[in-house]
């Protein structure tokens, strides 16, 4: 279990939460960490955890049977995912690594379910997150079929800017060329090259160890 002023400050949901349901959440939940490339679960998997990232990066993505690999989304602190599995107690669907040293909180399910039975407030939540994830994964569907490299790698690094989904992110992201790459589906390479596109039309700048968002709203729409 975790205490009640940690989960206040690792799940922002919480701060919506009665002091009864606070109690109860933090003695369902622990922590773990994971080092960079471990698996925090696998597609078919029976991970029966709501899952939070506490501290790190995570990827969420899945390979076809084709061989071809597809990213869903990336996971910076203060996401909280894995919802759907668990409210219908199903295997996962897709992969989600950790792209550097992560550290994990993990909700056992009858926890979760307890609040989604007794809380409100977590239902609340529950509804809007639901609702942006959809919205994400729409708009996921769009930018991989009609959207060129720098325009998708754009607009991966807007995604991290959902103040309900990553509620925790400054305009400055401290994430490597390599790991913009890997949320993106390109190389480091091509990742190199697309931000400099970016940069060069002021909607970021790049800097050592990480970037600096100047224009939100122009990189989300980047290549309408």
């Amino acid at each position: 279990m975790i205490s009640s002023d940690t989960l206040l400050r690792i799940a922002p949901w919480s701060r919506h939460l009665k002091p009864e349901e606070i109690d109860a959440a933090s003695a369902g939940i622990v922590e773990r960490s994971f080092a960079a490339n471990e698996h925090i679960f696998l597609r078919g998997d029976q991970f029966d955890y709501w899952t939070g990232i506490v501290s790190g990066l995570a990827r969420m993505s899945t390979v076809s049977r084709g061989g071809k690999a597809t990213t869903f989304a990336g996971m910076s602190a203060g996401a909280w995912f894995g919802e759907g599995s668990v409210l219908k107690n199903e295997p996962r669907r897709y992969d989600v690594v950790a792209l550097r040293d992560t550290r994990a909180a993990l909700m056992e399910r009858q926890t979760f379910m307890w609040l989604f039975e007794n809380s409100v407030g977590f239902n609340r939540f529950l509804v809007t997150q639901l609702n942006e994830r959809l919205g994400q994964f729409i708009g996921l569907v769009e930018v991989g079929r009609t959207l060129d490299a720098t325009a998708r790698l754009a607009r991966s690094i807007a995604a991290l800017f959902n103040p309900i989904l990553y509620p925790n992110t400054t305009r400055h992201l401290e994430i490597t060329q390599e790991e913009i790459g890997a949320l993106s589906g390109l190389s480091r390479q091509n990742a190199n090259q697309c931000l400099k596109t970016l940069e060069r039309d002021g909607l970021l700048r790049v800097e050592y160890g990480g970037v600096t968002v100047l224009d939100l709203d122009r990189l989300r729409c980047y290549g309408d």
